[in-house]
């Protein structure tokens, strides 16, 4: 089983949908632009979203134990996939990639 690194490549922020439908929150996420969290195998990385990890969670388990090639060539390195949370007022993109090193 190898070790999988996910970065948050983009976090967007959808205003209008917010100001329309949604209640007003003080703190929805923790994640930065280019902030890294590597797992150990399947195990959610500590500071991981919960709900962002419960959108990869199969791809980071693929990834781990040597899967990839997802929807038949959808990404140029096969071991690896781009997921994005499934928060519909500010989605954050993660680009999870299977990594050399063995899990512990």
């Amino acid at each position: 089983m190898k070790k999988v690194k996910i970065t948050v490549m983009r976090m967007a922020c959808y205003t209008d949908l917010m100001a329309l439908y949604e209640n007003p929150i003080e703190h929805a996420c923790d994640m930065t632009e280019g902030q890294v969290f590597i797992a150990n195998g399947w195990k959610k990385p500590e500071g991981m979203c919960q709900s962002a990890w419960d959108t990869m969670s199969a791809f980071v388990m693929t990834l781990s134990h040597g899967g990839g090639d997802f929807y038949d060539g959808w990404m140029k390195n096969p071991r690896s996939a781009m997921i994005s949370c499934n928060d519909g007022f500010r989605p954050v993109s993660f680009l999870i990639e299977a990594m050399e090193e063995d899990a512990e």
